[in-house]
Protein backbone atom coordinates (compact mmCIF):
# COMPACT_ATOMS: atom_id res chain seq x y z
CA UNK A 1 0.00 0.00 0.00
CA UNK A 2 1.43 3.40 -0.97
CA UNK A 3 1.76 6.27 1.53
CA UNK A 4 -0.95 8.11 -0.38
CA UNK A 5 -3.35 5.18 -0.09
CA UNK A 6 -2.49 4.65 3.57
CA UNK A 7 -3.12 8.30 4.43
CA UNK A 8 -6.19 8.79 2.28
CA UNK A 9 -9.46 9.21 4.12
CA UNK A 10 -12.44 7.33 2.82
CA UNK A 11 -13.89 9.64 0.15
CA UNK A 12 -17.40 9.06 1.46
CA UNK A 13 -16.47 10.19 4.97
CA UNK A 14 -14.86 13.40 3.68
CA UNK A 15 -18.02 14.18 1.69
CA UNK A 16 -20.21 13.56 4.73
CA UNK A 17 -18.14 15.76 7.06
CA UNK A 18 -17.86 18.54 4.44
CA UNK A 19 -21.57 18.32 3.67
CA UNK A 20 -22.48 18.58 7.33
CA UNK A 21 -20.17 21.60 7.76
CA UNK A 22 -21.90 23.28 4.79
CA UNK A 23 -25.21 22.69 6.55
CA UNK A 24 -23.89 24.20 9.78
CA UNK A 25 -23.25 20.96 11.64
CA UNK A 26 -19.71 20.71 12.96
CA UNK A 27 -18.63 17.24 14.09
CA UNK A 28 -16.17 17.74 16.94
CA UNK A 29 -15.16 21.15 15.54
CA UNK A 30 -14.78 20.05 11.90
CA UNK A 31 -15.06 22.76 9.27
CA UNK A 32 -14.87 22.86 5.50
CA UNK A 33 -11.60 24.26 4.17
CA UNK A 34 -11.68 25.99 0.79
CA UNK A 35 -8.44 26.44 -1.14
CA UNK A 36 -7.56 27.31 -4.72
CA UNK A 37 -6.34 24.37 -6.79
CA UNK A 38 -2.69 24.91 -7.70
CA UNK A 39 -3.12 23.62 -11.25
CA UNK A 40 -6.79 24.22 -12.03
CA UNK A 41 -7.29 27.52 -10.21
CA UNK A 42 -10.68 26.12 -9.18
CA UNK A 43 -11.93 26.02 -5.58
CA UNK A 44 -11.17 22.77 -3.75
CA UNK A 45 -12.63 21.74 -0.41
CA UNK A 46 -11.64 19.37 2.37
CA UNK A 47 -12.86 18.76 5.91
CA UNK A 48 -10.39 19.91 8.57
CA UNK A 49 -10.21 20.15 12.35
CA UNK A 50 -8.95 23.67 13.15
CA UNK A 51 -7.00 23.91 16.40
CA UNK A 52 -7.21 27.00 18.58
CA UNK A 53 -4.18 27.41 20.82
CA UNK A 54 -2.90 30.43 22.74
CA UNK A 55 -5.28 32.74 20.88
CA UNK A 56 -4.19 31.57 17.42
CA UNK A 57 -5.91 29.26 14.94
CA UNK A 58 -4.01 26.41 13.24
CA UNK A 59 -4.59 23.78 10.59
CA UNK A 60 -2.81 20.48 11.14
CA UNK A 61 -2.55 17.98 8.33
CA UNK A 62 -2.92 14.68 10.11
CA UNK A 63 -2.55 12.92 6.75
CA UNK A 64 0.70 14.66 5.82
CA UNK A 65 1.40 16.02 2.34
CA UNK A 66 -2.21 16.12 1.16
CA UNK A 67 -3.60 17.94 -1.86
CA UNK A 68 -4.91 20.74 0.33
CA UNK A 69 -1.44 21.22 1.84
CA UNK A 70 0.15 21.45 -1.62
CA UNK A 71 -2.53 23.91 -2.73
CA UNK A 72 -2.13 26.12 0.37
CA UNK A 73 1.63 26.30 -0.18
CA UNK A 74 0.98 27.76 -3.64
CA UNK A 75 -2.00 29.98 -2.75
CA UNK A 76 -2.15 30.66 0.99
CA UNK A 77 -5.50 32.48 0.95
CA UNK A 78 -8.07 30.03 2.36
CA UNK A 79 -11.47 30.05 3.99
CA UNK A 80 -13.15 27.97 6.66
CA UNK A 81 -16.87 27.36 6.59
CA UNK A 82 -19.55 26.08 8.93
CA UNK A 83 -23.04 26.68 7.58
CA UNK A 84 -23.32 30.16 6.12
CA UNK A 85 -20.43 31.47 8.21
CA UNK A 86 -17.28 31.70 6.13
CA UNK A 87 -14.05 33.25 7.39
CA UNK A 88 -11.10 34.19 5.18
CA UNK A 89 -7.50 33.61 6.28
CA UNK A 90 -3.92 33.69 5.09
CA UNK A 91 -2.15 30.44 5.99
CA UNK A 92 1.44 30.66 7.19
CA UNK A 93 3.33 27.39 7.54
CA UNK A 94 5.07 26.92 10.88
CA UNK A 95 8.45 25.25 11.20
CA UNK A 96 9.01 21.90 12.85
CA UNK A 97 10.68 23.51 15.88
CA UNK A 98 7.40 24.93 17.18
CA UNK A 99 5.08 22.05 16.32
CA UNK A 100 5.43 19.84 19.44
CA UNK A 101 2.90 21.67 21.67
CA UNK A 102 0.55 22.15 18.70
CA UNK A 103 0.66 18.48 17.72
CA UNK A 104 0.22 17.43 21.36
CA UNK A 105 -2.91 19.61 21.66
CA UNK A 106 -4.21 18.32 18.33
CA UNK A 107 -3.71 14.73 19.47
CA UNK A 108 -5.45 15.42 22.80
CA UNK A 109 -8.49 16.69 20.92
CA UNK A 110 -8.60 14.41 17.86
CA UNK A 111 -6.22 11.54 18.65
CA UNK A 112 -9.13 9.07 18.61
CA UNK A 113 -9.75 10.05 14.99
CA UNK A 114 -6.22 10.47 13.62
CA UNK A 115 -4.31 7.85 15.61
CA UNK A 116 -3.46 5.67 12.57
CA UNK A 117 -1.76 8.61 10.83
CA UNK A 118 0.65 9.36 13.68
CA UNK A 119 2.75 6.17 13.72
CA UNK A 120 1.92 5.28 17.32
CA UNK A 121 2.57 8.79 18.66
CA UNK A 122 -0.13 10.03 21.05
CA UNK A 123 -0.78 13.11 23.17
CA UNK A 124 1.04 11.42 26.05
CA UNK A 125 4.16 10.63 24.00
CA UNK A 126 7.40 12.39 24.90
CA UNK A 127 8.38 15.68 23.26
CA UNK A 128 11.10 13.80 21.41
CA UNK A 129 8.63 11.27 20.02
CA UNK A 130 6.27 14.00 18.84
CA UNK A 131 9.18 15.97 17.36
CA UNK A 132 10.12 12.78 15.51
CA UNK A 133 6.87 12.88 13.49
CA UNK A 134 6.56 16.68 13.23
CA UNK A 135 8.00 16.85 9.71
CA UNK A 136 5.33 14.36 8.55
CA UNK A 137 2.48 16.70 9.56
CA UNK A 138 2.41 20.20 8.05
CA UNK A 139 0.93 22.87 10.32
CA UNK A 140 -0.33 26.30 9.24
CA UNK A 141 -1.17 29.29 11.43
CA UNK A 142 -4.23 31.09 10.11
CA UNK A 143 -4.17 34.89 10.06
CA UNK A 144 -7.55 36.53 9.64
CA UNK A 145 -8.06 38.55 6.47
CA UNK A 146 -10.31 41.54 7.17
Amino acid sequence: MSATQKNAAPAGMNKIVSGLARLGVSLQGAQELSVTGRRSGEPRTAPVNPLRQDGALYLVSARGETQWVRNVRVTPEVSLRVGRRRMAYRAVEVNDGVKVPLLRSYLKRWGWQVKPMFAGVTASSTDEQIAGVASDHPVFRLESID
